[in-house]
């Protein structure tokens, strides 16, 4: 070998150092970045021994990426839903722990006892009324509760769909620019790692697939098959918020919106398929929280035609409305539907509507006090709550049960819920915390790369030294 020529394979030597070096010292800065996946320098010797450099590879594991983005998508979607259970569960409360719906129950029953032995009395008959509006209220309370979760889902999806949408097209205008730099022959890692970074951000919204192209770009979809983008325009979602929810409002009735793909009407549940936050608010919205609504309304139904019975207070005439009402109006079965939210004590009942308190003594129809020592229609009342009985509304499918053994059920009910979806949550978040850490583990090993660095600086003195030796030889040369 000539000498010029070692000196020209040394200098390919020194060459390819140091663009290693500057590989390793951008792996060791962007160790912690999102989405930075790590270089390596891929060299060849050339035809002449000297080195020649093929360029920089970004190594990811594209699989292991498919299954966090998985994961992050189930461990936010079950946390949604996770998080209205445990809401509702305490807003229901524990029996004895004072303000839940049991203690309301056993509050209106503590004072139809005291105010049937002392019927007389207009305190403990202004304690049954007070009473009484307080159950109403807690069932008005919780029935807010469900519809506020479902008003929040609602308001969620749509800050779910502009920020997806909002990301496609973000990552559109990657996959062209990485097109551009792949066909140039040019690095385009830089803007692989951002737009890793960017889907990363809606992962959890949505279960994402995403497949490698030849030219450096990315197709996207979701796991049910949904195609948001390939090569093109990015898909666009649509979706229209409601201003408020009702119990009323459906899907089916026009109330609210459901999902569409580039203005085409999309399922939520086949095309969200897996999981993901969008996935559990429609879920929330549209099943979860109108199934809770339907228990809550349920039970308000079958306490109103408790106390609405002609057998507690002869006076009442078939149909009409009892001690509790239907927001003025006796409650039917027709509008069982958000009838929790509307429950209301009787006006007739009510000093401050109009009424009278003697009427929880002598009958809701009563025009004039009775016989204050009375207090049989107060012990028929007290009779009615504890009596077991099958509910008449189909959303409460249970046996004989009294008005506190329901409530107990409707509060095993969500707790049972709570239990399942905090299972499901914390198994959803552990795995995707595994995958993580698989991912991380995958990312810059700095222990390994200040290794390659010692390598390369032995390779870096060798190349010099071949420099320095024809240097001079060459001096020596020329001295002859």
């Amino acid at each position: 070998m000539s000498l010029s020529g070692a000196m020209a394979n040394a200098v390919s030597g020194l060459t390819a150092n140091a663009r290693a070096i500057d590989v390793i010292a951008n792996n060791v800065a962007n160790a912690q970045s999102a989405g930075f996946a790590t270089r390596t320098l891929s060299t060849v010797a050339d035809a002449n021994g000297g080195v020649k450099l093929l360029g920089i590879t970004r190594t990811a594991d594209p699989f292991l990426l498919n299954d966090r983005r998985a994961a992050d998508a189930d461990a936010a979607g079950s946390a949604v839903l996770a998080g209205f259970y445990k809401t509702l569960e305490d807003r229901i409360g524990i029996p004895g722990e004072g303000g839940g719906l049991g203690d309301a129950i056993a509050g209106l029953s503590s004072a139809l006892i005291q105010a049937a032995a002392a019927p007389a009395q207009t305190a403990t008959l202004a304690a049954v009324k007070t009473a009484a509006a307080g159950l109403s209220g807690k069932l008005n309370a919780l029935s807010g509760t469900v519809q506020d979760a479902r008003g929040a889902a609602d308001a969620d999806i749509a800050r779910g769909v502009d920020l997806v949408n909002a990301t496609l097209a973000q990552t559109a205008d990657l996959n062209a620019r990485i097109r551009s730099l792949t066909v140039a022959g040019q690095d385009a890692s830089a803007l692989v790692d951002q737009r890793q970074a960017v889907l990363d951000g809606i992962a959890p919204w949505l279960p994402l697939r995403e497949i490698a192209r030849a030219d450096g770009t990315v197709a996207l979809f979701t796991t049910g098959g949904a195609m948001l983008l390939d090569g093109g325009a990015p898909a666009r979602l649509g979706f229209a918020p409601a201003r408020a929810v009702t119990p009323d409002m459906t899907i089916g009735s026009g109330g609210l919106s459901g999902l569409t793909l580039n203005g085409l009407p999309l399922t939520p549940a086949t095309a969200l398929q897996g999981a993901g936050r969008l996935a559990a608010d429609f879920a929330l919205r549209d099943t979860v929280a109108p199934a809770a609504q339907a228990d809550l309304d349920g039970f308000a139904r079958d306490l109103a035609e408790r106390l609405a019975d002609p057998a507690v207070d002869p006076g009442l005439t078939p149909g009409a409305a009892g001690l509790f009402t239907d927001a003025g109006a006796p409650v039917t079965a027709a509008a069982e539907t958000g009838l929790s939210g509307r429950l209301a004590l009787n006006a007739a009942v009510d000093p401050a509507r109009g009424g009278a308190l003697f009427r929880l003594r002598d009958g809701l129809a009563a025009a004039s006090p009775g016989d204050s020592g009375d207090g049989s229609i107060l012990n028929a009342m007290l009779s009615a709550l504890n009596r077991p009985q099958v509910p008449t509304s189909g959303a409460l499918a249970t046996g004989p049960a009294d008005s506190s053994g329901l409530a107990a059920q409707l509060l095993g009910t969500i707790a049972t819920a709570r239990l399942g979806a905090e299972n499901v949550a914390s198994f959803s978040a552990n795995r995707a915390s595994a995958l993580g850490d698989s991912a991380a583990a995958q990312g810059v090993d700095t222990d390994q790369q200040m290794q390659q660095l010692l390598l390369i600086e032995k390779s870096y003195a060798a190349n010099a030294k071949v420099i320095q030796t024809a240097d001079a030889m060459l001096q020596a040369l020329l001295q002859v």
